[in-house]
């Protein structure tokens, strides 16, 4: 088991090489894998819309089982879901998901690929999916992964002859992929792609089937499954101690953010794939009819007479033995035609006589990030654990120019260390995510550079290339610069190094909001990425709003220090929005990012830069109550938003409360899916309905039926049934269905203005019935769809009130709608009305 992330991280390593993880170290089961990885020469493409869709049973069996190449191309990088263990929500939580992914193809063997489409929400039919996605560069993006990654057979996750039966997404990702299996062999299709890649033709293309396809187990035993292939993925690999299914499940645990922790499995499962386009296989094998051997490619029959050898006389006891073997068979390979062949083989060949000497070559960064035009120190290590003759011809380190000839023989077991020294070049580009480098749209990212379209990550700004001699043949080994260190608590780690502005700046809070007319303080970050920076700051702003001072002088020493500065921000005396940006000047150099970073145990740090900004609302909104209680879920951002309309929110732990608790705060407000994560909130149902009984305020945003943490008997003192009920057209017009309630009455009136620049969706995961205590306050609907009454319901309770709520407020509030704060204040508000009117009464 130990080894067994070893292996699997080789497996990407071979054709990606994500340059945070840590170097691979195989046991001599493990390299005989890749041997046996290296003789099969076909691809397979799994083909679906977001991270977490793949079937990572179907895609480990054809990496492990099958030994061929396998490749996961996800439409969308996740940036529409939600995030079950932190803050990052929309690109910043595409950024993690990518991470994830790449985590989970280093578990089942896979590779990763994306295309440009953003993940914008739940969409309900393809036509509106692939009009805000702009049809034609995803498909674009589809065909140029066909054309690079040249698969002899495509899987398609879902079905698409089912339109509007499932998220708009998933059906488009069949949709395209369906289209781009025909068009991948035109050569005027996207002919500017052919500069860079060649036509292709795959053989044929599945739907993965499944009985829920049908209904039941039942119904899908009844189906006629002559047009598909069966294959029992619960498959064992000896070598691994292993089953593919208890890889499948680990790869899929890799989605933490989303919640897909599970159990190891074990034992035969049948996977079917239907068969759409191409000839049928004769048997199980989906490669059946294709050549997968050495003699596919011209000049491969030479090279296969080679590797056979090796594989079938595999040294257990002494891979090394095979190195004049192995670099024999390089030799030749290098003399083949076939590009894609040559370079893709090329690769794994290399890596895998690396790993039959015991060879280990790295390239460490002294520091974790630098700043054009600094100086950077590499720290070099070399050793050869084998008898084999290797020499050390020269070290390059691509992107900075620099070059150290040692020209050493390394010897048996004897380490070799060398320093690199060289100025950062002015013109490196920051390390960010290639495809946030430029504004996109709701539906697509910009990515202006076609050879990055598709890749998982950014590439490493600098590589490292070791010219060695190995048994009198010169082999380049390419290795990603990196940063090297240690923590006390967790050991030895590794991160990508990073390239990152002089300095960056920050506002903390993304959405100021300003209720009424009075000036605040606004504090803008500066974080020095090098050491001795000085110059000013100013905030740029909207018209009619009024910043001071003007400019705000700073000097910071140290790299990695962050000093704050405090501006006064006066708003109009009217309503209006806008953005404030800090502009730092330096020299004569002016910077705008933000650096955010990401990171999480299970995913390698990750630095994004993105414009430094926040929007400025002037609104006049209206509260009654002062002290909220709330309770987190699944992760948002709505207890920083009420504070900013005055509000003083206390996060409360649910294991900790008892009777009475909660009598001091006037609402108590459960975050999103917190019945879904949270598991003591079952034992916590009578304390909190016990404090609206009293006369509380009890409000309990969006869940996800049938995914309790817990047993609940109703998460509501009536009854309510959740369901599956969206809206997702954020512009769906909304009808208050209660005009005289308090809801939309006190302090504020609500009117179907307030849910004008509403972003993403209205709302989620409806009650569909309900009890008729509740009265429905609000009504919408998406696009030939029935009413929905459910976004929005409340209940007396006792003395007290009690509201669910599937609208999207964590979504709305971080970014500022106006009438998403009037609604919520509102429903904080409940009941306070009839508070004043008795004050009154009685004065």
């Amino acid at each position: 088991m130990k080894h067994f992330w070893v292996l699997l991280s080789l497996t990407i390593l071979l054709v990606t090489n994500t340059f945070a993880q840590k170097p691979d170290k195989p046991t001599s089961a493990e390299l005989f894998h890749e041997v046996q990885k290296l003789n099969f020469l076909g691809t397979a493409l799994y083909v679906a819309a977001h991270p977490d869709d793949e079937n990572t049973s179907l895609i480990s069996y054809m990496a492990n089982h099958k030994k061929a190449r396998t490749v996961y191309l996800s439409m969308t990088r996740g940036d529409g879901g939600q995030n079950l263990i932190g803050p990052e929500l929309r690109e910043l939580l595409g950024v993690l998901r990518t991470q994830e992914l790449l985590a989970a193809r280093h578990m089942d063997g896979g590779e990763q690929r994306f295309t440009r489409a953003n993940d914008f929400g739940f969409s309900k039919h393809p036509k509106e999916t692939l009009k805000i996605w702009d049809k034609d560069k995803v498909l674009a993006d589809v065909v140029w992964t066909i054309r690079q990654i040249k698969p002899d057979v495509i899987i398609n996750r879902f079905d698409h002859r089912t339109p509007g039966s499932t998220h708009g997404h998933h059906t488009s990702s069949a949709i395209l992929s369906m289209e781009a299996f025909d068009l991948a062999n035109d050569p005027n299709v996207y002919s500017e792609q052919l500069e860079q890649t060649t036509t292709w033709q795959p053989k044929r293309i599945f739907y993965n089937t499944s009985w829920w396809q049908y209904g039941s187990q039942e119904a899908f035993e009844k189906v006629d499954k002559s047009g598909m292939v069966s294959l029992d993925v619960g498959t064992y690999y000896p070598e691994l101690g292993l089953s593919n299914n208890e890889i499948a499940s680990m790869a899929r645990s890799q989605h933490l953010c989303q919640g897909f922790g599970r159990l190891t499995d074990r034992g035969s499962d049948m996977e079917y794939i239907e068969l759409l386009k191409g000839d049928m296989p004769k048997s199980n094998d989906v490669f059946e009819g294709i050549n997968t051997t050495w003699s596919r490619v011209k000049g491969g029959e030479a090279i296969g007479d080679i590797l056979y050898k090796v594989e079938a006389n595999f040294d257990f006891q002494n891979p090394s033995k095979h190195i004049p073997e192995l670099v024999r068979a390089y030799q030749l390979l290098q003399k083949v035609e076939d590009k894609h062949w040559r370079t893709l083989k090329s690769e794994e060949l290399k890596n895998i006589i690396s790993a039959a000497s015991g060879l280990y070559l790295e390239a460490s960064s002294a520091s974790a990030s630098t700043t054009p035009g600094s100086k950077a120190t590499i720290n070099i290590e070399t050793i050869n654990r084998s008898s084999q003759n290797v020499t050390l011809k020269d070290i390059q380190i691509v992107g900075a120019g620099a070059k150290l000839t040692p020209n050493k023989v390394l010897g048996d077991n004897q380490k070799e260390n060398f320093e690199v020294n060289f100025t950062v070049p002015a013109n490196t580009p920051y390390t960010s995510p290639y495809w946030l480098n430029e504004p996109g749209t709701l539906g697509t990212y910009t990515v202006n550079d076609q050879s990055l379209i598709g890749k998982p990550e950014t590439p490493s700004a600098f590589k490292a290339i070791f010219n060695l001699e190995i048994d009198g043949v010169e082999i380049p080994f390419e290795k990603s610069v990196v940063h090297r260190y240690s923590k006390p608590d967790r050991g030895e780690l590794y991160e990508p190094f990073a390239i990152l502005p002089e300095v960056t700046s920050k506002i903390d809070e993304k959405v100021l909001i300003f209720a009424d007319s009075d000036t605040k303080s606004v504090q803008v970050k500066i974080r020095a990425g090098k050491n001795d920076v000085s110059g000013t700051v100013e905030l740029d702003h909207p018209m009619g709003w009024k910043v001071s001072p003007n400019s705000i002088p700073f000097s910071i020493a140290q790299k990695g220090e962050e000093i704050s500065v405090i501006f006064e921000v006066t708003p109009p005396s009217t309503e209006s929005e806008g953005k404030i940006e800090p502009k730092v000047s330096v020299g004569n150099k002016i910077y705008r990012d933000e650096l955010v970073e990401i990171d999480y145990n299970h995913i390698p740090k990750q630095s994004i830069l993105l414009p430094s900004e926040a929007k400025v609302v002037r609104m006049d909104i209206r509260k009654s109550g002062e002290h909220i209680a709330y309770i987190m879920g699944a992760g948002d951002n709505v207890p920083e938003s009420l504070e900013q309309i005055g509000y003083q929110v206390h996060v409360v732990d649910p294991n900790d409360i008892q009777h009475g608790d909660l009598d001091k705060y006037d609402a108590v407000v459960v975050g999103i899916r917190a019945y879904n994560v949270v598991d003591a909130l079952k034992f916590k149902q009578p304390v909190l309905f016990d404090y609206v009984k009293n006369g509380g305020t009890m409000i309990v945003q969006y869940n996800t039926a049938g995914r309790w943490a817990g047993q609940f008997e109703n998460i509501a003192p009536y009854e309510v049934t959740l369901s599956r009920d969206r809206v997702t057209d954020e512009n769906a017009e909304v009808k208050i269905l209660a005009p005289n309630n308090s809801l939309v009455n006190f302090p504020n009136t609500i009117t179907e203005k307030d849910f004008d620049g509403w972003v993403q969706e209205r709302g989620l995961y409806y009650p569909s019935q309900w009890s008729s205590e509740f009265t429905p306050i609000l009504s919408m609907q998406d696009e030939g769809e029935t009413e929905k009454q459910g976004s929005l319901i409340v209940a007396p309770y006792g003395e007290g009130h009690y509201i669910y709520t599937g609208l999207s407020f964590f979504r709305e509030l971080p970014v500022g709608v106006s009438g998403a704060y009037k609604l919520f204040a509102n429903m904080l508000s409940i009941g306070k009305d009839e508070v004043k009117r008795d004050n009154n009464v009685k004065g």
